[in-house]
């Protein structure tokens, strides 16, 4: 039994770790704190760039430089595309980020918020995270993952599109409860 024990709570230390791990920010990617105006834009800046990331990542692209180029010329590029997507990914990371802490002020001013939803919170931050360090190592060893970049891109859209609707249900329920307040003062009624 005791065996059984420690195998347990091996296991679970070992998730604790790699949830703490896969949470924590990266060193080199310095993430600001999220202000109002940065808050509304989480989840748009990203699709402005991913067309562009798509295009320089495309085996398309970098056959068509390797035809006309040099050996060099191709390995600078392919290099610097790599830079570049990794820098792109950092901004994803930091759009996620800041929808998460927008997910969280929701959650606090939200009364039907369950224990379900939070679940499929952390599910969600423990997906992106594990996709996220994938791309990132397959980056720095020469690989380019176009298709897991564009689903990675797309689970922060489909993140702010969710955030957005949240936040005008929230203004729809504030002014629907402004207006009954501002009636029955109007009535004499005396609200708190």
């Amino acid at each position: 039994m005791s065996t059984m024990l420690l195998l347990l709570l091996s296991v679970t230390g070992l998730l604790l770790v790699l949830l703490i791990w896969l949470v924590r920010a990266p060193q080199k990617h310095g993430i600001h704190t999220a202000g109002p105006v940065s808050l509304e834009e989480s989840g748009r800046r990203h699709p402005t760039y991913f067309p562009m990331i798509r295009q320089a990542m495309s085996p398309a692209d970098l056959g068509f430089l390797a035809e006309r180029g040099s050996v060099n010329l191709v390995r600078q590029a392919h290099k610097e595309r790599q830079r570049i997507t990794l820098l792109y990914l950092g901004q994803l990371r930091g759009d996620f980020e800041r929808l998460l802490h927008l997910a969280r002020v929701i959650a606090v001013l939200s009364p039907e918020v369950r224990a379900t939803q939070e679940f499929q919170r952390l599910r969600l931050t423990l997906q992106f995270f594990w996709r996220y360090r994938v791309i990132s190592w397959a980056l720095r060893f020469g690989l380019l993952l176009l298709p897991q970049l564009c689903g990675l891109s797309l689970m922060v859209s489909e993140l702010g599109v969710r955030m957005e609707s949240a936040m005008n249900e929230l203004g729809e329920r504030a002014a629907l409860a402004a207006d009954l307040a501002s009636s029955l003062n109007r009535r004499g009624l005396d609200v708190v």
